[in-house]
């Protein structure tokens, strides 16, 4: 599932490094091209909650593999011809696609992991790999025909279907083989929806935060550091790859110290992490970066755990929300800090982001941990 859940999430990190292409190529402005990455958010916040609920009353195994070939072949069809409705049509398409990964597979996620956070904070490793290497693999597929090279990009949902297929027949064999208990276990709480709706907003804006990061850090850094499309596509993967390390910690950290203090660090960080973004010089300007997506992405596998223990009776609207709605509403941002960049500059228009983790935190210090009877 860690491993599926990487080959999906490359098509959210796919689309914000397809970017910087469209505006070289096809000459968007950053308002044109952060509303590809809107497109893309769009569908995939409105749809989300629905899969979510629908998951509730029926598994759907089957969506994993099904959604995984269509969130890759809207990507992969992103580069083809140059109108930019039919990109933005395409785009949006692999974020309904996207959106209908999601609940299921943090459903059937938590019941292979039997509810540990280590293991919850791996699933969402899958992720973060996935968009970690998504720039990287992008380039490489770009460099070799320019947009229209995108096609290729397909391969990573072909082995993401067949590692759904595969994980679904392994936990079906290891239920099968599990003997049955005739003890019944814990009752679960009520479920608590003032808690779980603080804890949503605080996630709309760690997303806003890392969305606006992610759609335009490339063109910042090259903007600030003259180093070119190098400079910039480093700069995406250390946001991405500092996410995955992030991650992985944050399991650890919470088995030792508990999901909400190591959640709320993680907001305090990324708070000063996002000013150094923006103020910091030169060099220094990475390091800021790395610190910001550690910041980020640290309380992610955490923010899925305690949304389905707040919810325990609406698993799957949880992680549709938690791991999708919250996360891809983030997008909806993008065209208003590209416009305010179009007018002002990108550094003007990333300044608002240092307030958002703050915000969050202060969400979140009221929170409790959430408890079964």
């Amino acid at each position: 599932m860690a491993l599926s859940h990487a080959c999906v999430d490359v098509y959210q990190g796919a689309v914000a490094a397809l970017v910087p292409y469209f505006v070289a190529e096809r000459a968007y402005s950053y308002a044109a091209a952060s509303g590809i990455v809107l497109a893309a958010s769009l569908l995939s916040s409105v749809v989300q909650p629905l899969f979510g609920a629908l998951t509730d009353k029926w598994a759907m195994p089957w969506l994993l593999p099904v959604s995984t070939l269509v969130g890759g072949a809207g990507v992969a069809l992103a580069g083809v011809g140059g109108s930019h409705g039919l990109t933005l049509l395409v785009v949006a398409v692999s974020g309904v696609g996207v959106a209908a990964y999601h609940p299921e597979a943090a459903r059937v996620a938590r019941q292979a992991s039997r509810g540990s956070h280590t293991a919850m904070s791996w699933f969402s490793l899958g992720g973060n790999l996935g968009f970690a290497t998504a720039p990287l693999l992008t380039a490489a597929v770009i460099a070799t025909g320019g947009l229209r090279a995108s096609p290729l990009l397909v391969v990573p949902a072909l082995a993401g279907a067949a590692l759904c297929v595969a994980a679904l027949r392994s936990l079906r064999a290891i239920e099968a083989a599990a003997p049955k208990s005739a003890a019944p276990g814990p009752v679960p709480a009520d479920d608590d929806w003032p808690s779980f709706l603080r804890l949503s907003g605080a996630v709309v804006c760690r997303s806003i935060v890392f969305t606006g990061l992610s759609t335009f850090i490339a063109l910042y850094v090259r903007q600030r550091t003259g180093g070119g499309e190098v400079a910039g596509t480093v700069a995406l993967f250390v946001l991405y790859l500092g996410g995955a390390i992030g991650t992985v910690a944050g399991g650890g950290l919470a088995a030792r110290l508990g999901r909400l203090p190591v959640v709320r660090g993680a907001y305090a960080l990324t708070v000063l992490a996002v000013a150094g973004v923006v103020l910091a010089p030169g060099p220094a300007l990475l390091l800021c970066v790395a610190l910001a997506s550690a910041g980020l992405y640290v309380p992610f596998s955490l923010h899925i755990t305690l949304g389905q223990d707040y919810l325990p009776h609406r698993m799957g609207t949880a992680g549709g929300v938690t791991l999708g709605l919250t996360v891809s509403i983030g997008g909806l941002a993008s065209p208003l800090i590209g416009a305010l960049a179009d007018a002002t500059s990108l550094r003007t228009a990333l300044a608002p982001l240092i307030a958002l983790p703050a915000l969050g935190w202060l969400l979140l210090r009221s929170l409790r941990e959430p408890n079964q009877r």
